[in-house]
């Protein structure tokens, strides 16, 4: 699973992917592609239930996109791979956790990456940017997520002005979960991703999906898909073995077993 450019440790149920492109991380199109198939394993393999990405280095979690391989002939409409930029963007019935750990510098495309992710922990050094407003493009991924993540106004200044900010804003505004000392950091990480691979894998699907129905829909359009089992995460859990095993638990007083199935 794992190429020079993209690093993956793997441990129980849990992923950890790096972005490690001296100097900076930046993405090119191969690499993107790589991401895409690295996560899209992650997706379908069923002992993996949370991952983490992260940036090699501590100044760079990752700036986005590699101007130098556009330079050189890498189109900016390119084959970005499955799961478009970066690999987690695009993905399709992506129903696991994700954790970024950003260990400095995210910014255009790189803070896209991360708020594609489901939690995001911050070093204390971080840093973030949505720039291309400043070279007369657009920052697409963000213009759509962003004001979903943090108050529009907010969002909004954000993506006019291309301005920096640091990660006590970024946390002020809701951004990132939390701020960890840089060399705890992906400790922290990993003591969150155990966390969350010791819950119920069914339910975390189901979460997920129910979430992005909701994103296109009134909120009694959702509700009545639920009930009429057409959320097919939701109809899954609601007929599994863990669905069973969480009341027994309960009512056993007892820590339940998850399965996954």
């Amino acid at each position: 699973m794992s190429q020079d450019v993209v690093k993956t440790r793997r441990e129980g149920a849990i992923l950890e992917v790096t972005l490690d492109r001296p100097k900076a991380n930046a993405i090119d199109l191969a690499t993107s592609r790589i991401m895409g198939e690295v996560f899209r394993e992650f997706r379908d393999d069923p002992e993996l239930r949370v991952a983490i990405l992260t940036g090699g280095g501590d100044k760079f979690f990752c700036p986005g996109w590699d101007l130098k391989a556009a330079a050189g002939g890498d189109a900016v409409d390119g084959d970005y791979g499955v799961g478009g930029f970066g690999g987690i963007q695009e993905m399709r019935d992506m129903n696991k956790p994700i954790i970024a750990a950003v260990n400095g510098i995210a910014c255009g495309g790189g803070l896209e990456l991360a708020i594609s992710a489901d939690m995001i922990l911050a070093a204390d050094h971080a840093t973030f940017a949505l720039p291309e407003i400043r070279s007369g493009t657009v920052a697409d991924a963000a213009s759509v997520k962003l004001p979903k993540r943090i108050p529009y106004h907010i969002a909004m200044e954000l993506l006019l002005t291309g301005r920096w900010f640091d990660a006590e804003e970024a946390n002020r505004w809701g951004l990132v979960n939390e701020i960890v000392p840089a060399d705890q950091l992906m400790d922290r990480a990993w003591e969150l991703a155990r966390l969350l691979a010791s819950g119920p894998p069914l339910v975390y699907a189901a979460i997920k999906e129910i979430v992005r129905d909701a994103e296109d829909s009134k909120f009694q359009d959702t509700m009545n898909r639920i009930t009429k089992s057409q959320l097919a995460t939701v109809d899954t859990l609601y007929r599994s073995d863990d669905q069973l095993e969480g009341a027994r638990a309960f009512a056993e007083k007892r820590d339940p077993v998850w399965k996954g199935k």
